[in-house]
């Protein structure tokens, strides 16, 4: 079978499974957290990653520093120092089948999960402490390759509360509700290379004020 033909038979694996949390961190992850394992089959995620090596990444630069991470945007661009987003370049195909299950296990139309970035963590590369961008609202994330640990923090000092799941590779999880918006997430260097490919849902109005600005532009 075609790696082209196994992308389009992707499907959901069998029902959700518990999520995994770290010695020594919350008994539970935050809620609107949901997490899946073996989401990806073994022969689709080489399917992917021989895609993904394909595309052309950029450097993450914030704050004057450029990140060891390299990101490609599809749907909408992201300006990591100016904050706004801006219509981009259309998803690739390979991507379609795996946006639609991404759909299916957030329970949203995979077409709503307008913006896709794909981001390639070398080994020792990865993410501080934040939140999405607030022009974005549920997300959902996919690991490829290498696992990673992905941590939580809300609070500061004495009321500080942190937790962390493992993610495994070919696995997928959803960010809504309070672990989207009241906790902030990061993931610490990685022990080896990793693709994460996450999709993400805009606001309302936020299309519309970006569109806005890019007639503004070319006025």
């Amino acid at each position: 079978m075609t790696s082209a033909r196994r992308r389009a038979d992707l499907r959901l694996p069998p029902p959700f499974a518990h999520v995994t949390i770290d010695p020594g961190m919350m008994t539970s992850a935050p809620p609107g957290f949901v997490y899946r394992p073996d989401f990806v089959s073994l022969a689709d995620e080489a399917a992917l990653v021989e895609d993904l090596r394909g595309l052309t990444f950029s450097g993450v630069r914030m704050h004057g520093v450029v990140a060891r991470r390299r990101v490609a945007h599809f749907g909408w661009l992201y300006g990591y120092e100016s904050w706004r987003i801006e219509p981009g370049p259309p998803l690739p195909g390979f991507l379609l089948p795996l946006r639609a299950a991404a759909g299916r296990l957030a329970g949203v139309a995979p077409e709503s999960l307008a913006q896709v970035l794909v981001t390639e963590y070398p080994a020792g590369a990865g993410i501080g402490w934040h939140r999405d961008a607030p022009m974005f609202d549920l997300v959902v994330g996919v690991s490829l390759l290498g696992a990673c640990r992905f941590r939580f923090q809300r609070g500061k000092g004495a009321a500080r509360e942190t937790a962390a799941v493992m993610l495994e590779p070919r696995s997928a999880y959803v960010l809504t509700g309070p672990a989207r918006f009241d906790w902030q997430h990061s993931i610490p260097p990685t022990r080896a290379d990793r693709y994460s490919i996450t999709f993400r849902t805009i606001r309302a109005g936020t299309r519309a004020t970006a569109r806005s600005r890019e007639r503004a532009a070319m006025s």
